[in-house]
């Protein structure tokens, strides 16, 4: 089954409007094992994550990358790369951070749900050992991830 009926069909069974985003697991398995963030952990009060991103023009910027936002003063996000589908970015502990993630969607022309680094690399060990796809819907601005079994 492709990622495009399966989302479709998982949507469909949904009792509310989502969006889909399904990745391979070796997708995933393949981020991790590159450390895009490197050996060292992130200074106090940085939060890694990752964006999975949706859509045609999937993971395209329509600015580029690193991106600041808010573009001057303190960060409180920061796109530092991409990798397929996938942005990587730190962002601070901050009451405005949520409404600058939220804006990664025009930024990246498609739906952008993210998930902190510690949980893709929880994700990637479940993987390794017994599942071959994730996904995740958003509702409501609020999101969730899941495996399917292989």
């Amino acid at each position: 089954m492709t990622h495009t009926r399966l989302g479709a069909e998982l949507a469909k069974r949904l009792p509310f409007e989502t969006v889909v985003a399904i990745c391979d697991g070796r997708d995933i398995a393949n981020l991790i094992a590159g450390q895009p963030f490197g050996p060292r952990p992130p200074a106090p009060g940085i939060v890694r994550f990752v964006g999975v991103v949706t859509g045609s023009t999937r993971g395209v910027p329509s600015k580029p990358i690193p991106i600041r936002l808010p573009v001057s003063g303190r960060w409180l996000v920061r796109v530092i790369g991409r990798q397929q589908q996938f942005i990587l970015g730190e962002y601070r502990r901050h009451m405005k951070t949520i409404g600058y993630l939220g804006t990664l969607d025009k930024s990246f022309r498609g739906r952008v749900t993210t998930r902190n680094w510690n949980t893709m690399n929880l994700i990637a060990k479940v993987l390794a050992t017994r599942y071959a796809r994730v996904f995740t819907f958003l509702s409501g601005g609020t999101a969730f991830t899941g495996v399917l079994d292989a």
